[in-house]
């Protein structure tokens, strides 16, 4: 068993040492996944997890991508990416040039769809996608754009629920049992490393897409994270959210105008 203050040791270890702040994640699922964890590589106790964090830097990288979520895929909720493509977009495209980010955006399967949008509404080649997450190791996944070939009909019908019209397989090539996107549409994504609990506003966005990642924060950080957020995105700008979360009850709420049933909210001050 982990108690709360084996996990208040190893979170303070975690910042003292490297400088990541989890203090304000849900700690039932910091929990779970510590616990999962141990267990996958077999420490005896919770006294040999922490040694092995504190005195291997090179363990860092393998406990901070079991710790995070990392679960995505293309075109996820396509009644979101429809709302995206019919209300959204159009708007975007009278401005001479669109920033979006991505924020936690995992391997970047939603990077990718945002740009085949972004293609189809002849937007691309004026848009830039700011791809950013905690974890290098997912990043390094976004910039190669390669993805299980095993995948791309679930994708597919995905995409063409979506509104999508074109043969999904013209947009990458398939080798080896991958399908790697064109760079047409990675050329256009810039990625980096960027921490939600402890880093800034780096830019001005005209939308900002941060999906099923804050149900893994309490609402303290929540509430910093919107205000970040907030903080991004010019006047008449979106935010779109994952749909177990809400604007509702936030420091931010007054500031937003949710446009239809799908998590995407317009800032109207």
């Amino acid at each position: 068993m982990i108690e709360e203050d084996d996990i208040d040791l190893l979170l303070n270890d975690l910042f003292d040492l490297y400088g990541y702040d989890f203090t304000r994640y849900s700690r039932a699922s910091l929990k779970r996944r510590i616990i999962r964890l141990c267990s996958l590589d077999k420490f005896p106790s919770f006294a040999e997890l922490r040694y092995r964090v504190r005195n291997d830097p090179s363990y860092l990288k393998r406990l901070v991508e079991e710790v995070t979520v990392n679960v995505t895929e293309m075109f996820r909720d396509p009644a979101f990416y429809k709302s995206l493509r019919e209300e959204v977009l159009p708007v975007l495209g009278t401005k001479p040039f669109i920033r979006i980010w991505h924020a936690g955006c995992s391997t970047g399967e939603e990077v990718y769809s945002m740009a085949i949008l972004l293609k189809e509404a002849n937007l691309l080649r004026r848009s830039l996608l700011y791809a950013t997450d905690l974890n290098p190791s997912v990043l390094e996944k976004v910039r190669k754009g390669i993805f299980p070939l095993g995948l791309m009909k679930q994708y597919s019908e995905s995409y063409i629920t979506s509104g999508g019209t074109r043969d999904f397989s013209s947009y990458y090539t398939a080798q080896y049992g991958q399908a790697k996107f064109d760079n047409e549409l990675s050329e256009k994504i810039i990625i980096s490393t960027h921490n939600l609990v402890s880093d800034s506003s780096f830019n001005e966005f005209d939308l900002i897409l941060c999906r099923n990642v804050l149900i893994y924060f309490d609402k303290e950080l929540q509430d910093r994270v919107l205000k970040l957020f907030d903080a991004s995105l010019g006047t008449l700008g979106y935010l779109a959210l994952g749909t177990k979360e809400t604007l509702k009850f936030s420091a931010v709420q007054h500031k937003f105008k949710q446009l239809n049933r799908e998590k995407i909210w317009k800032k109207i001050i």
